[in-house]
């Protein structure tokens, strides 16, 4: 079965910071990863742009909390 889940995209670093193998981006990355692993699921994506980074998981569980702690700032 091949689930396509959303992205996530968050402007976390200033923009100069485009390289996946940045410090901050790997702590955050390890994070996402660490959190997956507690929603018994996986990181699936994960990419900087400038700044921005852009990631999902395959959870909607998982995905849908995120999206509710970025809007309301908790």
């Amino acid at each position: 079965m091949n689930e396509e889940y959303g992205y996530i995209e968050v402007d976390l670093f200033p923009p100069e910071i485009n390289d996946p193998e940045h410090p901050e981006v790997i702590r955050f990355k390890k994070l996402l990863e660490d959190v997956a692993k507690e929603y018994n699921c996986h990181l699936t994506h994960f990419e900087i742009d400038h700044g921005t980074v852009i990631f999902s998981f395959d959870s909607d569980e998982l995905i849908a909390e995120i999206i509710r702690i970025l809007q309301s700032g908790k």
